[in-house]
């Protein structure tokens, strides 16, 4: 199955949205069994203030999908999110 890499941007001010639906977005992160890897961003600060999801599902609507049902997306706390699909050769 191909990787997609989903990066996630915070909305400025949002890190409290972020903590309040942290314990339902890991959660969503293990009962899906989707997530080969994940963390957030962290800015300057070191507060986190985005994610990097690397997905192994069937296509690019399946990685749509996840991300649209992540509490993290359902809770309004990213300002956007792109999706790549992506090729490990490291690791």
């Amino acid at each position: 199955m191909p990787l997609f890499a989903l990066i996630c941007r915070d909305r400025p001010g949002h890190l409290q949205t972020r903590l309040d639906n942290r314990a339902a977005h890991l959660g969503y992160i293990e009962q899906s069994g989707a997530v080969a890897q994940a963390g957030p961003f962290l800015d300057g600060a070191g507060q986190m203030c985005g994610s990097l999801v690397i997905l192994d599902v069937a296509n690019r609507a399946a990685a749509e999908a996840w991300a649209a049902g992540d509490p993290y997306a359902q809770a309004g706390l990213f300002d956007s999110v792109t999706i790549e699909e992506w090729k490990r050769v490291i690791g």
